[in-house]
């Protein structure tokens, strides 16, 4: 026994008696209910701690050695297209998300070459390095 472990019991065991004392002016039901409930805690203290690991299984298949981990743990045809539910909502929702966002790009364009249209300028104006030059500086010589 550690001596941090040898310590804790000497703990539990002054903390036990304190208790042990105080019950001595407590009624008798509950100091049965208190007796039983200190019962179950011990056996549950004393109770080993049961744990199962799987290990991988080789198995032989067709020549070949594989690694089996256990199976499919208990998914059945429905368990696993339910998880795959997922994942088909993410493709739909990135596809739908895409195609928004084609469509807004396309009215933008719609918008720009409308404008262009409708312009009193030719389109041939825009093309010459002359107007942007013209368009950073603008004139304001306007006569009414």
């Amino acid at each position: 026994m550690t001596h941090t472990a040898k310590t804790q019991d000497e703990f539990g065991l002054r903390i036990a008696a304190q208790l042990n004392s105080a019950t001595l002016e407590l009624p008798h039901d509950i100091s049965e209910r208190l007796r039983a409930a200190r019962t179950r805690a011990v056996a549950a203290r004393l109770k080993p701690q049961v744990r199962l690991h799987t290990s991988p299984a080789v198995v032989h298949q067709n020549g070949a050695a594989l690694l089996n981990f256990g199976g499919d743990e208990g998914l059945n045809i429905w368990s696993r297209l339910a998880s795959l539910l997922p994942l088909v909502a993410l493709i739909a929702g990135l596809a739908l998300i895409q195609n928004v966002l084609d469509d807004n790009r396309a009215n933008e364009l719609a918008e720009v070459d409308s404008a262009l249209l409708i312009d009193d300028l030719p389109p041939a104006a825009y093309a010459d390095p002359g107007f942007l030059q013209f368009l950073k500086n603008p004139t304001t010589d306007t006569k009414d």
